[in-house]
């Protein structure tokens, strides 16, 4: 599972014109879902995302984590996450889950997170979406929990 964390001050998903998930300061996350996943790999992802800590503390260091500021997690999947890129001029797939696979894992951690965390807001698995984001900082990192 790959999963690429922007600190953001606002972002937002649309699909066909219309917002369906926003968020004010918080986390954007990109969810790229492997073939080779499991729901304990949710479980891991999503206790390292919220416990991150990317967000500045009152002497503008690091220090605190999604959950100690209660911002918002806009959760969308992104397939092409897991795109192997290191030969040629064209990504392969060949590691990437199957829509039912992928789908199957997206929406358990939409779920999980909904538990978890007071602010989630999601995009529609497989839909052609829009994200419009501020990335503070600029701040972007990329984690990956393997099983």
């Amino acid at each position: 599972m790959k999963a690429l964390i922007q600190r953001v001050t606002q972002a937002k998903v649309e699909v066909a014109g219309n917002c369906i998930g926003a968020i004010d300061k918080g986390i954007l996350l990109l969810l790229g879902v492997e073939k080779t996943d499991t729901f304990a790999c949710v479980d891991r992802m999503l206790k390292k995302i919220l416990n991150y800590r990317i967000f500045s503390d009152a002497d503008g260091k690091m220090n605190l984590s999604l959950s100690n500021t209660d911002g918002g997690l806009l959760i969308v999947s992104q397939f092409t996450l897991v795109a192997q890129t290191n030969k040629g001029l064209r990504p392969g797939f060949s590691s990437g889950a199957s829509p039912e696979h992928g789908q199957l894992i997206y929406n358990d951690f939409v779920t999980k997170a909904t538990g978890a965390h007071c602010d989630i807001a999601c995009g529609e698995f497989g839909a052609d979406m829009q994200i419009s984001l501020v990335n503070d900082g600029p701040v972007t990192f990329m984690l990956e929990i393997n099983d």
